[in-house]
């Protein structure tokens, strides 16, 4: 067991690293040293988003900035080459890697007590057994005739047809055949276009949709005329119906509307409307009129492209009920969330984050206001191709070295449920760090943790947060990189674009004036030996020729012999001159940098 000197003076560099405060390194020592993990006394996991997310909340009364620190260990350390293999072989792994990365909710999904379902959930049943049974509920005058779910029965474009949906149904309103075999574009919009009342149909998962152009789309629209939502998507003819369904007022229970009057949206005060292909919101249902109670408002994901800034923000502004809102920035209201606030100045949340806390912050657009990305997987997928899709968004990586080289394989690591349970804040209160202990001063007896320790006062019950991208800002495109947790809006990547293009549109390049080349030796008459600069072991331990001698300042050398990349800069920077002989080319950089490749392809 190492002394307390002794671990810090083997751990020195890592310490150093870690960022962690220097006052809590006996601390540190301590917690290694008797394996204390006590996160569970001050913290606790909890499901969000119907379990497809957890977060991580501190539960005791008070935690002071920087006056205490936390063991993590770490579920899954792994080389890459490796994964698959070992979610298939390791006893317990697959299924610990799914309950932590919420990728097993179909699995442990049980009926609660007293919930009996209907013959309609039941998988022995056949399309035509399910149409037999609507078709006496039509004649008992129920409202299940006007909604009909046929997902996952195998249906061809032959049963289609049999089943003679436009004629035992003629008033239904909504329609799901999702995960059948329909092929047959004409005999598929021949069917549903004789349902003149129709409002919604969903047909995603079927063989039909797997080469269309948005003809199918086209066609079926022509003969529904009243159709409202085509596989989630609005149409251009939604309104009143759509709403009705994103906002829990019409569902397979109530196909309808209950409130008798001309407002039947009277009642709705949230609204979900994220990734439905809106393009124009300005419609006659969609108005403080038809919805006056609407508080909370969600239109991420949709292109807007018919509506302007000016009009959305007009539009928003009658709804005086308004007081959170969901939005791509930048998107179609603008590029930063300031704008927003001026023309809706009683707005109390925006993506999920308070006004409060984003002007405090001075930032436009914050990473925490970004839609999560949430895995998804299909039905009866194993869990290791589960795992080995979704994992990306919790692997950590560390890379080992020695004196003489760096390992090229990174070590990923998940931490466990405490450590993957942080999420990003750009205006974190905990900070994380990987940390390698080497309980006996020596490599082989290595155990790697992560720790994480407050750098903010925390209060009981608030959220506990880690920045992502610590140390990265927007100058090294943070925004963009957000995006393998995020969903960064596709107009940002659009400025972007743009903006890049309009700067190299305004560069010149002209070609740098070759001079002819002097040759010249290096070779000392005088027999003073020429002085070499070298970073790399091996000729450090090999040149032994009379003719040369080791020097360690750069300057000094007639030969510098490098692994690293010398270019101007570094030239500069280390008061090096053109007479140094350098193991390098000019402007090889451009060729065996790949940093470089962006100036290699402008230039």
């Amino acid at each position: 067991m190492l002394s307390y000197d002794d671990f810090i003076k083997v751990h020195g560099v890592l310490l150093a690293s870690s960022g962690i405060p220097l006052k809590l390194y006996p601390l540190l020592f301590r917690k290694l040293a008797e394996q204390t993990f006590d996160g569970g006394q001050h913290f606790q996991i909890e499901p969000m988003e119907d379990g497809t997310q957890r977060r991580l909340l501190f539960t005791s009364d008070y935690l002071a900035k920087e006056s205490d620190l936390f063991l993590v260990d770490h579920a899954w350390t792994f080389r890459l080459a490796d994964a698959y293999k070992q979610l298939q072989e390791v006893p317990g792994l697959a299924e610990r890697m799914a309950a932590l990365m919420c990728l097993d909710a179909d699995l442990s999904h049980t009926v609660e007590v007293g919930d009996t379902g209907g013959a309609e959930d039941d998988p022995k049943l056949s399309a035509e057994e399910i149409v037999a049974r609507e078709v006496i509920k039509v004649t008992e005058g129920g409202d299940a005739s006007r909604w009909l779910e046929l997902d996952d029965l195998g249906i061809d474009d032959h049963m289609l047809s049999s089943l003679d949906l436009p004629h035992k149904f003629p008033n239904l309103l909504a329609t799901s055949l999702c995960g059948n075999n329909l092929k047959n574009v004409e005999n598929l919009v021949k069917e549903i276009t004789q349902l003149n009342n129709l409002r919604a149909l969903w047909l995603n998962n079927n063989p039909i949709l797997e080469n269309d152009d948005g003809r199918l789309e086209d066609a079926i629209l022509q003969g529904c005329l009243r159709l409202e939502i085509f596989n989630s998507r609005f149409t251009p003819h939604y309104g009143e119906w759509a709403l009705g369904y994103c906002g829990e007022i019409y569902n397979k229970d109530s196909p309808e509307c209950v409130y008798h009057g001309d407002h039947p949206l009277l009642s709705i005060d949230s609204l979900d409307l994220s990734d439905r292909s809106i393009s124009n919101l300005l419609n006659k249902a969609f108005s403080p009129a038809e919805m006056p109670s609407l508080s909370h408002l969600n239109i991420r994901g949709n292109p807007l492209d018919h509506n302007t800034a000016s009009d959305l923000l007009k539009l928003l502004k009658q709804f005086s009920c308004l007081r959170s809102l969901e939005v791509d920035i930048p998107g179609p209201l603008g590029e930063n969330a300031f704008r927003i606030f001026e023309e809706l100045p009683y707005l109390a949340v925006l993506n999920g984050v308070s006004t409060s806390r984003i002007y405090e912050s001075g930032k436009s657009v914050l990473g925490s206001m970004l839609r999560p990305r949430i895995p998804e997987w299909k039905a009866g997928e194993p869990i290791p191709d589960r795992i080995t899709d979704a994992m990306w968004l919790y692997l950590m990586t560390y890379r080992l070295a020695d004196e003489e080289k760096i390992d090229e394989t990174s070590v990923m690591y998940v931490m466990d449920e405490l450590g993957s349970s942080l999420r990003h804040s750009d205006e974190p209160n905990f900070r994380v760090s990987p940390f390698l202990y080497m309980p006996r001063g020596e490599l082989e007896s290595a155990m790697s943790y992560s720790i994480f320790w407050p750098i903010d006062d925390i209060q009981k019950n608030n959220e506990c947060t880690r920045d992502f991208l610590l140390g990265i800002g927007e100058d090294k495109q943070r925004l963009a990189r957000l995006t393998a947790w995020f969903h960064t809006p596709r107009n940002y990547f659009v400025k972007e674009y743009e903006r890049c293009r309009e700067w190299l549109q305004s560069i010149t390049f002209t070609s740098p004036l070759q001079a002819s080349p002097l040759t010249s030796s290096l070779y000392c008459t005088n027999g003073i030996a020429l002085r070499v600069y070298t970073d790399i072991p091996h000729v450090d331990e090999f040149l032994s020729r009379p003719e040369f001698v080791i020097t360690s300042d750069a300057k000094d050398a007639h030969i510098i012999w490098t692994s690293m990349q010398v270019d101007e800069e570094v030239k500069k920077a280390a008061g090096l001159n053109d007479q140094q002989y350098i193991n390098q080319f000019p402007f090889e950089a451009c060729l065996v940098m790949k940093h470089h490749l962006a100036e290699t392809v402008q230039k």
